[in-house]
């Protein structure tokens, strides 16, 4: 995906993120880079053994859409702590989600940390989505109606599919109608939905969970995860001045783009699906969508008994897992169905909440108006003591942007 000529993406951000700061964070302006993804769907009837054929990439694409049968198309973004994984490791799944949606998937090879830090990936995924929307010449794909995207994503990806629909809203709620975008004035609507998996919204790590559920789970429960440790250096890591986390400065970590957590405001917002096991992530998780729905945002809400962080992905053969993915990709077909794009009680998305039990597969209803244990002010309260527990490093001057000639 090229980068615009135009500056407007970048500055448009890094609008959004200056806007949602509350004094003292730092962080480095990213460039505007070429972005890289790749379309996948599913063949039918194909062995798995099977060489790819030798074809180009446009004729790769007419036989994906060969085999696509709804409206579905979902921007895709992997998981894997912000510096782990690719589209490569998440292909296979990838494609299990398009088989389920009968739709195409665009999974997007976003930059990663430490070497580019927040908001590098950010940037990235917001170019993926303007991609889709507004493709330039001697793109393969048409423009994607807004009502047919979804944005999805596993632990970090989930994340980074939040913090960009929160990017999003907050250009909605601004002056920020329209930008330029390849020789076009474009504007930037809302997605028909996002839905998550096992969303790691918190890189603070600061909620109860991280402790209580670390018998289950296998995601590290240490609050500084990401934080600088003794290890060999190297030309990236550690950076001079030191960053404090391996994603943002630490100055950054209670930043509602970098943990969506701290996120006051979703009203507006198009329906959101979440699914978590019993993993040390489940209370941002449930604050999350707790406060999405008092805001009258329809929220489906999955929670699965005894189950680990990302386990639909990494644990397949689960009848848990089968189950998972199904409700997933439903929840995709729905809300592109119903045009949900943009629309708050989105009609046939109800906002509901159901527990799973694991040996029996028992389905429980989950209150979602009560189901997060914390109050805002708390929550934030955690956070900031958090990240007050991190070393903080030297500030980090921002680059000034350099308008492209």
């Amino acid at each position: 995906m090229p980068a615009p000529e135009e500056d407007d993406v970048r500055t448009t951000l890094v609008k959004v993120i200056d806007d949602l700061r509350e004094g003292g964070e730092t962080y480095t302006i990213p460039d505007l880079s070429p972005v890289e993804a790749e379309w996948t769907g599913h063949r039918a009837n194909v062995d798995p053994e099977r060489p790819r054929p030798d074809l180009s990439e446009a004729q790769h694409y007419e036989k994906l859409m060969a085999e696509v049968s709804s409206n579905v198309t979902i921007l895709y973004l992997h998981g894997g702590a912000f510096f782990l994984c690719d589209p490569a490791t998440h292909r296979g799944f990838v494609a299990e989600l398009a088989r389920l949606c009968r739709g195409r998937c665009l999974s997007v090879r976003y930059r990663l940390a430490p070497k580019y830090a927040f908001p590098c990936g950010l940037l990235d995924a917001f170019l993926a989505y303007l991609y889709l929307l507004y493709p330039p010449p001697d793109s393969f794909h048409d423009p994607v109606p807004a009502s047919q995207i979804v944005f999805a994503g596993d632990s970090a990806g989930g994340a980074l599919a939040l913090s960009l629909l929160q990017v999003i809203l907050h250009i909605q709620r601004s002056s920020l109608s329209t930008i330029r975008f390849h020789n076009q004035d474009i504007s930037v609507p809302l997605p028909a939905g996002v839905a998550t998996l096992s969303s790691w919204m918190d890189p603070s790590r600061c909620m109860p969970c991280n402790n209580v559920n670390a018998p289950f789970d296998f995601f590290p429960s240490l609050r500084n995860h990401g934080a600088p440790r003794d290890c060999p250096a190297c030309e990236i890591w550690p950076t001079s001045p030191p960053r404090g986390d391996l994603y943002c400065d630490t100055s950054m970590l209670c930043h509602p783009l970098v943990s969506v957590l701290g996120a006051p405001i979703w009203r507006g917002s198009c329906p959101l699906w979440f699914a978590y096991g019993q993993e040390t992530l489940l209370d941002e998780g449930r604050a999350v969508a707790t406060r999405a729905a008092r805001q009258g945002v329809s929220v489906v809400w999955d929670e699965w008994e005894a189950m680990p962080h990302g386990f639909a992905q990494l644990l397949p053969h689960l009848p848990a897992s089968g189950k998972l993915n199904a409700r997933w990709m439903d929840f995709c077909e729905q809300v592109v169905g119903t045009g949900g794009a943009g629309s708050v009680g989105t009609p046939g998305v109800q906002t509901k909440g159901t527990w799973h039990a694991a040996k029996t597969g028992v389905e429980k209803p989950v209150d979602l108006m009560s189901a997060g244990a914390f109050t805002d002010v708390e929550i934030m309260h955690m956070m900031r003591a958090a990240r007050a527990e991190r070393p903080l490093p030297k500030s980090i001057a921002k680059k000034e942007i350099s308008p492209k000639m």
